[in-house]
């Protein structure tokens, strides 16, 4: 028969495995709770993500039946992969838009893009129903689609359309135009290449082109950025707005929008309509 001594110790031992089993119940609880807390961090991320840079459709046959579409394929630069012609120039290269889209607008296609310019600018005056902006594009940072822009604003390609979205964010700040029928399926009945660097950068007023998200997207619908606005380097960066027409986004962007575009790809219709008038070649 045991003695008190031995029951006592007996007790002992049984408090000491269940303190042992309550302590490694208790690690297992917080170490799922690490792993859970991890992975809802990891979807938040990869959501802001996605909804970050996969924002600006354009013009393809995914963009059109579906306007908050995401793209999942990388975007590759047209730069690279240009040919540089003995004088200096590049040949660029604008494919037909084969995909169907009843909302392109064929207005043909830049001249002799097989001696596209790679110096100097293109300037452009916008005049809109809010205020007159000045576009400066680069055509040594993105000769093609500084070529392109120039050529379809020579068509009048963007004359009595609205810019038909507006995002209002603290590092996403930019109004979207560029597309004739307003609704962000549109474009031009052709497509090019993305001109784009790892270094490529949104600062406010860079005036950039969107894209589908797919490689070679790249049609007439720009943004201009009126904060700084970070991107992953997808979009052509093809020039700067001037002050008043900073002015003129700020005025703009200061009535916010309608949300229309909320939850993805963010953003709205402006709340102050916005009507390019007219676009000019200037020089």
């Amino acid at each position: 028969m045991p003695t008190n001594k031995q029951r006592r110790e007996a007790a002992q031992r049984h408090l000491q495995r269940q303190l042992e089993r309550r302590a490694e119940l208790a690690r297992k609880r917080r170490r799922n709770l690490g792993i859970i807390a991890t992975v809802v961090a990891v979807v938040v991320v990869v959501g802001a993500a996605l909804l970050i840079t996969g924002v600006f459709q354009s013009d393809d046959t995914e963009a059109a039946t579906d306007p908050s579409a995401t793209p999942t394929a990388p975007v590759t630069s047209s730069a690279a992969a240009a040919t540089t012609n003995a004088d200096g120039t590049i040949a660029c290269t604008y494919t037909p838009d084969a995909s169907g889209n009843p909302s392109l607008k064929d207005v043909g296609t830049p001249p002799t893009p097989e001696a596209t310019p790679t110096q100097g600018t293109s300037t452009l005056l916008v005049k809109t129903n809010q205020g007159d902006m000045t576009l400066n594009l680069n055509r040594t940072a993105a000769p093609c689609a500084a070529a392109s822009f120039t050529y379809l604003a020579s068509q009048k390609f963007f004359d009595g359309t609205p810019c038909h979205r507006e995002v209002n964010q603290p590092t996403f700040g930019v109004l979207q135009c560029g597309d004739p029928t307003g609704s962000g399926s549109g474009g031009p009945s052709y497509k090019f290449a993305e001109e784009v660097t790892p270094e490529t950068t949104y600062p406010r007023g860079t005036i950039a082109m969107a894209n589908s998200g797919t490689p070679g997207s790249t049609g007439s619908q720009f943004f201009l950025c009126f904060v700084d606005t970070e991107l992953s380097p997808d979009y052509t960066a093809v020039g700067t707005v001037d002050e008043a027409g900073l002015a003129t986004l700020d005025k703009i962007a200061e009535a916010g929008n309608d949300g229309s575009f909320e939850p993805s790809p963010g953003g709205g219709a402006p709340n102050t309509p916005v009507t390019i008038e007219t676009v000019t070649v200037v020089g």
